[in-house]
């Protein structure tokens, strides 16, 4: 007996050895640490932001008003809120402003909309006094923390000076805040302030505007905003979109650029005048343009990435554009950009040369052939404007980017295509979409350069401006669809195949960023995090930037590796999309691995999961031990980043 246990014992070290230092796997991952590919593009992990739903307003900007500047009259039938459904998408029924969010108050017919002399836009609000009797307006639905300072202002003029202007907040028909009265109104509008704290939060708060006295007073336009936004953008929002750390922006469009006169978006922010959004439900305030955008950009540390409206735009609009954000003062367009505030030229380097013309929903679409000279037409103009830009051109992986590239290869630096994905019921298949057609277009583009002559030699890359599933119902206002873990290893997949194609993909821009269809998620009390949104920041935050190829493996997971150079560090991440856990045997060539340094993942074994704002966060990067740096074993709908000091 005790000879047998000897031998047991010399079987368990035997064993022990053999797992601490020997293979564990049938499976193993050959990385030839000397062959390196091109780097990894840093604007692989860029965003896309559009004036859409609630991705400006309602999202990054921090106005609590809606329709402040009064584009739809404003009637005694109060009725503001319809509902849509989006056929294409599959998306169930979302809420959308059809008419005023606001109010008459006191007695019917006092309110009427007068186009003489309006403010901004094409009519004014004007309030018949009722002597001793309130009239006015009122807007519901604000959520007020407590404790937090509000500030707004209020634009009004009045015919005669003896009225006066009351605003309070409420709920239902308490008065909770009495934020200000105001006398001595002139005829001609005046800008007039004003601030309160709550006491307490209120859910569904009430800006109350009514006045008494003799005549009639007009309001301009009101805003109201919480005292701790950072230049007009939401500070919570703006903390998020830090962590994120995304080093280009591309604005403001997207379908919604093809419509746009960026005109409208410069000047005193209250005097630009409210548009029904070109493209999509709603309206725009024109609170947001490139001044703000460009803050927005300084705030957060990115670059921007503007794109012009070669829809219904003009060759010479773009130009003026172009020549506004980058001239110089003694240019006409610079000089009225300083008028305007910012003296030195913004110095943007990216340019998109219009959206998606080669769809028929767009607005100012024409064929391709006509469409070709355009583009060179609106390249040559900008380019006398600022030589030094960077233009991206519209593309389609087919005849419109073959053509594009055949015919205006020397008006352009990169080429777009845009890629989104709907619902599988097949996690695995789910999961790929991304990736295969990243593999797709860069396969195309790759056969362009042996079949156009003078391409090879152009190295134009692609600039995947738009990518990202796209399904579900709109729960976060207009295109605001919900994303799932599944969706998060899907985004992860994506990014390993940028990584292996980093010789074709100068650019991506996930879209988008807030709301919509966005990687954060926000209400009126939370911001949050998506699947993606976490998956963008795990990569962006952790894994290297010279790709390296991966030999020898067939197994069912993912796997990218690449070398960290700054911290000397070979980084693999792995996808495993499957229900059971799957592994494999690490083996370098030409070089030497280290200590095994950390091991961080995203992890949830339900595919659906999600993160929702203002609740426990479902998926989320985690640190785990891990010491063994030649085995991985991965558990099932994981994704995980090992790193390895060299």
């Amino acid at each position: 007996m005790r000879k047998l246990l000897t031998i047991s014992a010399s079987l368990m070290l035997l064993t022990v050895l053999f797992n601490s230092c020997g293979p564990k796997s049938s499976e193993t991952v050959t990385i030839d640490l000397s062959q390196k590919k091109e780097n990894i593009s840093p604007y692989i992990y860029g965003q896309f932001t559009e004036h859409l739903g609630r991705c400006i307003y309602g999202g990054i900007w921090a106005e609590l008003l809606e329709d402040r500047k009064f584009y739809y009259p404003v009637t005694d039938k109060y009725e503001p809120w319809g509902v849509r459904t989006d056929a294409y998408w599959d998306a169930g029924e979302f809420k959308i402003l059809v008419a005023s969010p606001w109010k008459t108050v006191g007695q019917a017919g006092r309110v009427r909309m007068t186009e003489k002399n309006p403010f901004t836009g094409k009519h004014t609000p004007e309030i018949i006094l009722a002597g001793s009797t309130a009239a006015g307006i009122s807007q519901e639905g604000l959520f007020l923390k407590p404790g937090l300072q509000y500030n707004g202002r209020i634009v009004l003029s009045a015919t005669d000076p003896k009225s006066k202007i009351k605003l309070v907040i409420l709920k239902g028909e308490e008065q909770l805040v009495e934020i200000r009265e105001i006398t001595d109104i002139p005829a001609a509008y005046t800008t007039y302030d004003f601030s309160f704290t709550p006491a307490n939060e209120i859910e569904n708060a009430i800006l109350s505007i009514t006045g008494t006295g003799p005549g009639s007073y007009r309001i301009g336009t009101v805003s109201l905003m919480p005292g701790d936004n950072i230049n007009g953008f939401n500070k919570d929002v703006v903390a998020a979109l830090k962590e994120l750390n995304s080093p280009v922006y591309r604005w403001p469009g997207g379908n919604f650029v093809s419509g746009y006169n960026w005109r409208d978006g410069i000047g005193d922010r209250d005097k630009r005048p409210p548009r029904k959004n070109p493209a999509w439900t709603g309206v725009e305030h024109n609170d947001v343009g490139i001044h703000e955008f460009m803050d927005l950009c300084s705030l957060i540390g990115t670059q921007p990435y503007i794109a012009v409206n070669t829809g219904l735009g003009t060759v010479e609009g773009v130009a003026q554009e172009v020549e506004y954000i980058n001239g110089s003062e003694n240019t006409p367009m610079g000089k009225l950009r300083a008028e305007n505030g910012h003296p030195g030229s913004y110095g943007v380097k990216f340019w998109a040369v219009g959206n998606e013309m080669y769809g028929e929903w767009q607005l100012g679409h024409i064929p391709l052939s006509e469409y070709v000279k355009k583009h060179i037409s609106v390249v040559e103009a900008m380019k006398k404007a600022d030589p030094s830009i960077v233009t991206v051109a519209v593309g389609a992986a087919g005849e419109w980017s073959r053509t594009m590239l055949a015919e205006g290869k020397d008006h352009m630096e990169l080429l777009s295509e845009h890629i989104y994905c709907q619902d599988t019921s097949d996690v695995r298949v789910h999961v790929a979409q991304l990736k295969d057609n990243i593999k797709r277009v860069a396969d195309i583009h790759r056969k362009y350069r042996t079949e156009i002559p003078g391409l090879a030699e152009k190295d134009i890359r692609i600039a995947m401006d738009e990518w990202n599933y796209w399904y579900g119902d709109y729960l976060y206002g207009e295109l605001g669809c919900r994303y799932f873990w599944r969706d998060g290893m899907g985004t992860a997949e994506g990014l390993h195949e940028y990584f292996r194609n980093s010789d074709i993909y100068y650019m991506a821009n996930y879209a988008q960023t807030v709301n919509v269809i966005g990687a954060i998620k926000t209400t009126k009390k939370d911001v949050e995090f998506e699947t993606t949104g976490i998956i963008l920041k795990f990569y962006r935050e952790h894994f290297g930037h010279k790709p390296l190829d991966i030999q020898g493996y067939s197994g069912l997971l993912d796997v990218a590796a690449a070398i960290d150079t700054v911290n000397n560090l070979l980084t693999v991440a792995v996808v495993n999309c499957d229900t059971v856990s799957h592994d494999f045997n690490l083996k370098c060539l030409n070089g030497k691995t280290n200590e095994a340094v950390s091991y961080h993942e995203v992890s949830n074994p339900d595919p659906m999961s999600y993160n929702e704002p203002g609740k426990e966060r479902q998926v989320d990067i985690k640190v785990v031990d891990w010491e063994t740096k030649n085995y991985i074993a991965v558990k099932p709908m994981t994704v995980g980043i090992y790193k390895i000091k060299l």
